[in-house]
């Protein structure tokens, strides 16, 4: 996992498999920032990660076609520790904040919700607040039915076990990521921001380990900043990298998470309500690529991550937003966690950052590191133990649009062998 670059940095050349590679720093060009945080990069990956400012960086005076080199972070324990989606969520339903959907008709705030989940929500919370009213899920009356809502968005199923979501495309969304999204119809992206606000100020001061009550049941009740990350993050903008992020949680929360380590709003890239003509949030999302506003299947997810990247960052418009673009129209450097990000992760055209969470697609491709772009590196607070069992990279590491699990292929369609996991 520590290989050295593929090709002299002399060099200034687009490789065969898509790397730029710019000249050297020249003498009276100012000195690139440094990666200033040490403690927590495994082996060479602070090195590897101060080579990428050096090669690219403001230092440096190439810059293709003009352009700012683009560098993407995921959100969501890959600059935190923890689910910023989740802590709005639970702060929504510890204060009341989810509205009754129109006609009391759960199925309106989802496509993908199976009968089963729209009975059993509308069981639980149909009697407690009229169409468009907030349901008083903070108070003992409303218990039955914050637990109906935090089993189906947090297990995909309902309290009694039925699965909640059906028939979506497993590489284009997440059909419990977007319900958080759906649930807030009827706010303001504006108020959308104070609560994610509110929320973060609880868990920020909320200690390590800490649970929260939500409905009759517990959970996480903290978040914190990776420390190693926000320098990352800041030092790659003073080297002159056009930062971005890209979540699967809803726009208006990451904005509010993003501004603290220096990342504006219009550089956020999450998941997006259509909104009626007074900026009220609807339960549809907008779209990408083929995916037209309002059809619900396109989010920040896997393949869905591509597209929203290619469509917001590069400008690139319709079908082929979808497609993996030229080497010159993609970043230089993305980090991920998550089986979520793989797609945008391998495409980036320089360095890839893998925060080791186990997920086995993702492991099986920055361990595999057949181009020499992956480095893995333990999750900054609180990191996994070592994987006993090896990655199962050759039987049921990938996921299929349709959630058949099958082996991970290369590029090349040679299937990547099983992994052992080794940085933890």
């Amino acid at each position: 996992m520590q290989r050295k670059w593929a090709a002299p940095l002399a060099l200034m050349a687009v490789t065969g498999s898509g790397l730029l590679l710019a000249p050297p720093a020249q003498a009276g060009h100012a000195p690139c920032p440094r990666v200033t945080v040490g403690p927590g990069w495994y082996g060479d990956n602070r090195a590897r990660l101060q080579q990428l400012f050096d090669q690219y960086g403001s230092c440096n005076p190439y810059r293709p076609g003009g352009a700012r080199p683009v560098a993407v972070f995921d959100w969501d324990n890959t600059v935190v520790k923890n689910d910023v989606g989740d802590a709005t969520m639970f702060w929504l339903l510890r204060n009341g904040r989810i509205r009754q959907p129109a006609a009391g008709d759960w199925s309106t705030t989802s496509r993908h919700l199976t009968p089963a989940a729209t009975g059993a929500l509308a069981d639980a919370c149909a009697a407690l607040a009229r169409p468009g009213a907030p349901l008083p899920t903070a108070t003992a009356a409303g218990t039955a039915c914050a637990d109906e809502i935090n089993s189906v968005y947090g297990n995909a199923a309902t309290r009694a076990g039925a699965p909640a979501f059906a028939g979506w495309d497993r590489r284009t969304t997440d059909p419990s990521y977007a319900w958080l999204a759906q649930l807030m119809q009827g706010w303001t992206a504006r108020e959308i921001r104070g609560f994610a606000a509110a929320a973060r100020t609880e868990n920020l001061a909320a200690p390590v380990g800490a649970t929260q009550q939500v409905g009759s049941g517990t959970a996480t009740g903290w978040v914190r900043y990776y420390d190693q990350q926000r320098d990352l993050v800041k030092g790659l903008q003073r080297a002159g990298f056009d930062v971005w992020i890209s979540s699967a949680s809803p726009q208006p929360v990451v904005e509010v998470w993003a501004k603290d380590v220096g990342i504006k709003a219009d550089r956020v890239i999450g998941i997006r309500n259509t909104t009626t003509t007074g900026g009220k949030f609807t339960p549809h999302l907008q779209g990408c690529g083929s995916v037209r506003d309002g059809a619900d299947t396109m989010i920040t997810y896997i393949d869905g991550k591509r597209c929203w990247i290619n469509k917001e960052i590069f400008g690139v418009r319709g079908a082929a937003a979808e497609k993996v673009q030229p080497a010159a129209r993609r970043h230089v450097f993305a980090a991920g966690d998550s089986d979520t990000d793989i797609s945008f992760l391998r495409d980036a055209t320089a360095l890839r950052l893998v925060v080791n969470r186990n997920k086995n697609e993702l492991m099986c491709r920055a361990y595999d590191n057949s181009d020499g772009r992956w480095i893995v590196n333990p999750m900054f607070i609180e990191p996994k133990k070592q994987k006993t069992d090896p990655y199962p990279c050759t039987t049921t590491g990938y996921v299929g649009h349709d959630g058949t699990r099958g082996p991970v292929l290369r590029g090349d369609h040679s299937v990547v062998p099983d992994q052992t996991d080794s940085v933890y």
